[in-house]
């Protein structure tokens, strides 16, 4: 005969594997993973989010939108970790440019079942964002003017060419005129961690950014292992081409959501 108190503590095993499960269960659906946590680059904030957020919400997606303040990695890092935990299970992180260093670091997160990388960069553990430029060309109409105290602003003049040529005049001004500054020291600040050693990728790369050499994006997506989709579009693509980018995270989703889920859900 089993005793009273083993009863009670497998129950309470039962339980609690069971209410694992429906936390699971809860935020995954036929669509794969509801969950979508959107980080911003630099010289921006999540406002530009606005349009990918509009048409993942509109498909069920649970949505919600990171304010880097951009004044450190660590920072940064700890603004997305606040996010990430009020998920209530597997999620899609995604990037845009700067952001793409945040989420590689902030996504080794539990929460984080998948990384998408919006024209964004990609180090490695133990690397600088700064070192993700080595070898490549020069990007000479992204200016970056810098102010005493070590923060940059990207050049008003040259701002809509090298940042959102793509876009209608009002939204780049809008753009350029919304902009948060970062501080600089960040770019030289090596990484921790490397959640794409551990986690599935996928990457929507700007083949007419300015910000990055071509060849730059594409090797950094390629080294990470991430499915490409390329699509013409600047710097400014999660604005000026929200619909593929809410397509990938789409996809992202549902390739990434945990098998026993996917599988129930079906």
């Amino acid at each position: 005969m089993y005793s009273t108190q083993y009863i009670a503590h497998h129950t309470h095993r039962m339980r609690g594997a069971q209410s694992e499960r429906n936390r699971i269960m809860s935020s995954t659906t036929d669509r794969g993973i509801t969950n979508v946590v959107l980080v911003h680059g630099a010289f921006a904030d999540g406002s530009g989010w606005r349009g990918v957020y509009d048409n993942l919400t509109a498909q069920g997606y649970r949505v919600t939108i990171v304010q880097n303040p951009l004044t450190s990695l660590e920072d940064d890092v700890a603004a997305t970790t606040r996010v990430l935990d009020l998920q209530d299970g597997p999620t899609i992180l995604v990037g845009h440019s700067w952001g793409g260093t945040v989420i590689t670091e902030a996504g080794v997160h539990p929460n984080v079942a998948g990384l998408v990388y919006v024209s964004a960069l990609a180090p490695d553990a133990g690397e600088t964002t700064s070192q993700q430029y080595e070898g490549f060309a020069p990007t000479p109409e992204f200016v970056i003017d810098v102010t005493e105290d070590g923060f940059g602003f990207l050049n008003r003049d040259s701002f809509q060419g090298g940042f959102a040529a793509d876009a209608d005049d009002t939204d780049a001004a809008f753009l350029g005129d919304s902009q948060v500054p970062v501080n600089m020291a960040a770019f030289g600040t090596p990484l921790t961690n490397a959640a794409w050693r551990d986690k599935p990728s996928w990457a929507v790369i700007a083949t007419d950014d300015k910000a990055f050499d071509q060849a730059m994006l594409q090797h950094m997506a390629t080294r990470i292992g991430a499915t490409i989709t390329n699509v013409a579009a600047s710097h400014a693509l999660f604005l000026t081409q929200s619909s593929v980018v809410s397509d990938v995270i789409a996809g992202a989703a549902r390739e990434a959501a945990p098998r026993d889920a996917a599988v129930s859900a079906a």
